[in-house]
């Protein structure tokens, strides 16, 4: 299996960082988990530019940074695929809602289109599977599970485990360390966390930017879940604040204060071997 970190920037604007967004490949099988700002020009350049070549879109919880692009999923389904190809979605609860939300919000350009566009006969649609825990997709020789993680007030967070060939990568999202990340991450050949520098939010005083603290792992909590769980590759993704160039080791180093493995502090379309 193979982990493409698509995007690993935060909620705010980065001109070399696009949003939240990981790609999955497993065993012919293309995952994206999470829709993050810009994830169609980073799957582009990956040479995956359209929906088509996507088995499962995934969202791990709800934040607009994590689903900032996802209309741009929906509407780009829509105009290259056959009439009534939905968009196939696996989401927390709420997630059927979030997309009749976002197909609602295009219809003026739906209007446009379909007025234009003899051949474009029915709306966009999604097909929306809201899960919890456990069993969250199954295909062939690829098995997706999920359990529920800490990101209150967002109840509804859920972190993922891919497994395919004998290899397992957890895809965490959003979270504060809990018993249900250790168990995802049990035996994982690849965790990827969003992380902060607690170092660094402190020494900022808005009280915006302190809240973040309270349901996030901080570099240190990622790496001693890694441990806990026998990890083998650490991937830590979404820094807040926004990391520096140059302190990247700064970075792997906390880290890898509290764990054994390999440390890999992502830039878009980093890519690693499970």
């Amino acid at each position: 299996m193979d982990v493409i970190t698509l995007g690993t920037g935060n909620p705010l604007p980065n001109p070399d960082r696009a949003g939240p967004a990981t790609l999955v490949r497993a065993v012919g099988q293309n995952l994206l988990f999470d829709a993050g700002r810009g994830v169609l020009l980073r799957l582009a350049a990956v040479g995956l530019g359209l929906p088509a070549f996507l088995h499962q879109v995934f969202l791990t919880h709800l934040h607009s940074d994590h689903t900032t692009d996802f209309g741009d999923l929906v509407t780009t389904n829509w105009i290259t695929m056959p009439a009534d190809t939905p968009l196939r979605v696996t989401g927390p609860v709420g997630t059927e809602r979030f997309a009749d939300l976002t197909v609602a919000s295009l219809g003026a350009d739906v209007g446009y289109r379909m007025a234009h566009h003899q051949d474009l006969t029915s709306q966009p649609s999604v097909a929306v599977t809201e899960v919890t825990d456990g069993l969250a997709y199954e295909l062939g020789d690829v098995r997706v599970s999920c359990a529920p993680v800490h990101h209150f007030p967002v109840d509804s967070a859920i972190g993922y485990r891919v497994e395919a060939e004998g290899k397992a990568v957890v895809i965490a999202g959003d979270t504060r360390p809990c018993d249900s990340l250790d168990r995802l991450c049990s035996g994982a050949d690849v965790y990827v966390q969003t992380i902060v520098r607690t170092d660094l939010v402190k020494a900022m005083p808005a009280p915006r930017m302190q809240d973040v603290l309270d349901y996030h792992s901080s570099c240190e909590e990622a790496g001693a879940t890694a441990q806990r769980g026998g990890v083998r590759i650490l991937v830590l993704t979404h820094f807040v604040p926004g990391l520096a160039r140059g302190t990247e080791e700064e970075w792997r180093a906390l880290a890898g204060k509290f764990f054994d493995g390999d440390v890999v502090v992502a830039s878009d379309l980093t890519s690693v071997t499970a």
